[in-house]
């Protein structure tokens, strides 16, 4: 049964989930907080509301209310003005600060993007509450409290943490942690407009232009349906040739843990884990990985995990759904050639040029 929460806290009320626009394109990110926003909306018996920003016509807003009812919102908060038009700190902090202080939320979230670490950071430390960030896990405790799971220390330990003493309760979580909800036909419903009330000359940033990002040969392991991830397991640096021919045998991406990235032996965007990318693939082949927390909390949420290691005792056991012990480095270049042979002979001779120009 739910304990009855502290006086001074009984007016905040119903969980908000910030809709963060990148290109007037709502950020999958909110979209999976909407659906985790949704569960905890309904545990407290509250509604459950977004809050979409943005300049005035044509800024992404229209699109951003109808998703955020699609996927579960009650009401939407909308805050249109040209100082929205670009993401600054200033204007998108008043904004939010100034939502929060009148309609009471009891509990906050955003993604932990690079938008919104920065927005979440300045919007608890305007309102003097807490934050807990890059969580894994978000409930409502028996008393009513949001409780919030993250990894601590390195990534060995998962901690949860409660903000017992101020409201709202924050947290951020990153992209692909959470499952994304059903979209669900309905129509706009109810919208709660505010205004900013801030002028141009308040805010010190200024926007002067847009660099495109041009890195696009890099690969995207967050979308990657397929992901062949390595560990210290594979034994030297130039057994990584065996993890990229296999990942590109079955049509994926090649990742790794930190300790490689830290030994200079991959690039730190192919880092998966809760410092580098969670990943949410249809299929996960971890070959050498010990399974460390801070490596768990980015890859178990693939539908399908292979593990391969040698230790048959490796952490990486407990949550992987088919175990394999074995030298890595051994395996993978047999199960390469064993996918290479399945597939027709055309589409073998492009994926034999694939791995040749890899190696």
């Amino acid at each position: 049964m739910m304990m009855k929460l502290p006086t001074q806290f009984q007016d905040h009320r119903h969980v908000w989930v910030y809709i963060e626009l990148e290109e007037s394109q709502v950020n999958p990110v909110s979209i999976e907080l909407l659906g985790e926003g949704r569960k905890l909306a309904d545990k407290l018996g509250a509604q459950l509301a977004g809050v979409v920003m943005g300049p005035p016509k044509g800024g992404g807003g229209g699109p951003a209310l109808e998703e955020a009812f699609a996927y579960g919102a009650d009401l939407v908060y909308l805050v249109e003005s040209q100082l929205l038009t670009n993401y600054r700190n200033e204007p998108y902090t008043k904004a939010l600060t100034d939502l929060v202080t009148i309609h009471k939320p009891e509990i906050l979230l955003l993604g932990a993007t690079t938008l919104g670490r920065d927005l979440a950071g300045s919007v608890a430390t305007s309102l003097k509450t807490g934050l807990t960030a890059d969580c894994t896990e978000l409930n409502i405790d028996s008393d009513g409290s949001l409780a919030a799971t993250r990894p601590t220390f390195g990534g060995s330990l998962l901690c949860t943490i409660y903000t017992l003493n101020s409201r709202p309760q924050m947290a951020t979580v990153r992209p692909r942690v959470m499952s994304m909800p059903e979209r669900q036909t309905k129509p706009v419903g109810r919208i709660i407009r505010h205004e900013l009330t801030m002028v141009e000359e308040e805010i010190a940033t200024k926007v002067i232009g847009f660099l495109a990002d041009n890195r696009s040969d890099r690969p995207d392991l967050a979308k990657a349906d397929v992901v062949v991830g390595c560990g210290l397991g594979i034994g030297a640096a130039i057994n990584l040739k065996h993890v990229g021919a296999l990942a590109r045998t079955i049509g994926g991406e090649m990742g790794c843990t930190r300790p490689l990235v830290q030994k200079g032996w991959a690039s730190s965007f192919r880092q998966i884990g809760q410092t580098g990318v969670t990943i949410r693939p249809k299929l996960y082949i971890a070959a050498g990985i010990s399974g460390a927390v801070q490596h768990r909390v980015g890859a178990e949420g693939a539908d399908l995990i292979i593990a391969i290691n040698n230790d048959p005792h490796a952490p990486i056991f407990d949550f992987a759904h088919v175990g394999v012990v074995a030298d890595a480095h051994r395996l993978l270049p047999a199960l390469t050639k064993a996918f290479s042979r399945l597939m027709p002979f055309r589409e073998r001779q492009l994926c034999e040029l694939r791995v040749k120009a890899y190696e």
